[in-house]
């Protein structure tokens, strides 16, 4: 399961590094050019929403199949167009097909030992994360031997081989309970409503997005300007830096799992904050950017572990609604931050973007202080 995650939420990631090459081949402006990362998580916000639900009545394994199916079309068809504004729409199914790791995440939360679900989140997200990182960096190296096009067409291949391991592996759940769907979307906008420790975490979820859309969104533009002039092969390879939150990401499931989360949740803000002034200070250095990338991703994976930690004890029989309507605030966010971002470094270059970030690192911070952490019992409280 964490290897489909991998391999699904790559599609997220592989535009980052290329985001210079696709500028110049069809001749748009910086802005429009980062208005394709906020397509694609707009429209995987709206995948949460409206698609990962569905996991809640229909058999995840066929779901779940399906999904990785139509990813697979869809990436190899990004191949193929001339058009940027049917690479724009492609992009746009892109996210929405890249909810399925999202599917895959209440299931093996369903199936996992209550008191494990933490560890067991966090295995998930490691998965996640190492697929968030190697496909900037594959991604960066392919687009140097083949072209940005070959990496979509290699993507597109990796999820049909995925699509048919999932058809074999996954196991066969037993039947459900049948809900409509039109109750199904309404119920999961109704937890926001029902239960603050979702809204506060989805609070915190879409700020945390945003802080890190903001530099993965402008850093390829910031990397192959002066003074660095990198190709995207090299810029690619800054996506490795964020290894550190993978051990972030176990460690913050571990503390989850005692019930520390408010004490993970403000420290993990204040390092996000403290990461963009190191990204402010070094934006002429690249060992300094280095190190603020690395310590910005340990922080950002501290906050989303223990978010989904946490909102995993509310409502259990609607695993998949809550984390659907989690994380469409989560990439509502990330949609925001990228749009942002990309207005800022148009406009302000670099201190533009670490200005952005540490404002974000802000808005996470003082919440976090704030917001008293819920006893096991208070966490499926209604208010």
């Amino acid at each position: 399961m964490a290897v489909a995650i991998g391999i699904v939420v790559a599609n997220l990631y592989y535009l980052q590094p290329l985001l210079h090459q696709v500028r110049q081949e069809f001749a748009i402006s910086t802005l429009a050019t980062s208005s394709l990362i906020t397509l694609i998580q707009a429209s995987y916000a709206a995948g949460l929403m409206f698609v990962v639900p569905l996991g809640d009545i229909l058999p995840r394994r066929r779901l779940i199949v399906a999904i990785f199916a139509l990813a697979s079309i869809t990436m190899l068809l990004g191949s193929l167009v001339r058009s940027f504004v049917l690479f724009a729409l492609i992009n746009v199914v892109v996210g929405l097909c890249s909810v399925g790791g999202q599917v895959i995440i209440p299931f093996a939360a369903d199936l996992a030992v209550e008191g494990e679900r933490g560890r067991v989140i966090g295995r998930l997200m490691t998965g996640l994360l190492t697929g968030a990182l190697l496909s900037r960096a594959l991604s960066g190296a392919l687009a140097e031997a083949v072209g940005w096009r070959g990496v979509y067409v290699s993507a597109a291949i990796l999820l049909a081989i995925m699509t048919l391991v999932l058809q074999v592996v996954l196991p066969v759940e037993e039947p459900r309970t049948h809900v409509a769907y039109r109750e199904l979307v309404v119920s999961s906008f109704t937890l926001l409503v029902t239960y603050r420790e979702l809204r506060r975490r989805a609070w915190l979820g879409g700020v945390n997005f945003a802080a890190f859309s903001a530099l993965w969104t402008t850093l390829a533009f910031q990397l192959s300007g002066a003074p660095f002039h990198y190709s995207s092969g090299r810029i690619g390879l800054f996506a490795l830096l964020g290894i550190a939150g993978v051990f972030a990401a176990n460690a913050a499931g571990h503390q989850a799992d005692k019930n520390r989360s408010q004490r993970t949740t403000t420290i993990a803000s204040i390092v996000i904050t403290v990461a963009y002034v190191i990204l402010l200070i070094g934006r002429h250095d690249i060992w300094i950017l280095g190190i603020g990338i690395v310590v910005l991703d340990i922080g950002i994976q501290g906050i989303q572990i223990t978010n989904q930690a946490v909102i995993y004890k509310i409502a259990p029989e609607m695993r998949s609604r809550t984390n659907g309507v989690y994380m469409m605030c989560y990439f509502t966010g990330g949609a925001l931050g990228s749009f942002a971002a990309g207005f800022a470094y148009s406009h302000f270059s670099w201190p533009g973007v670490t200005g952005l970030g540490i404002l974000l690192g802000v808005l996470l911070t003082v919440p976090s202080l704030i917001w008293r952490e819920p006893a096991s019992s208070d966490t499926h409280a209604r208010s």
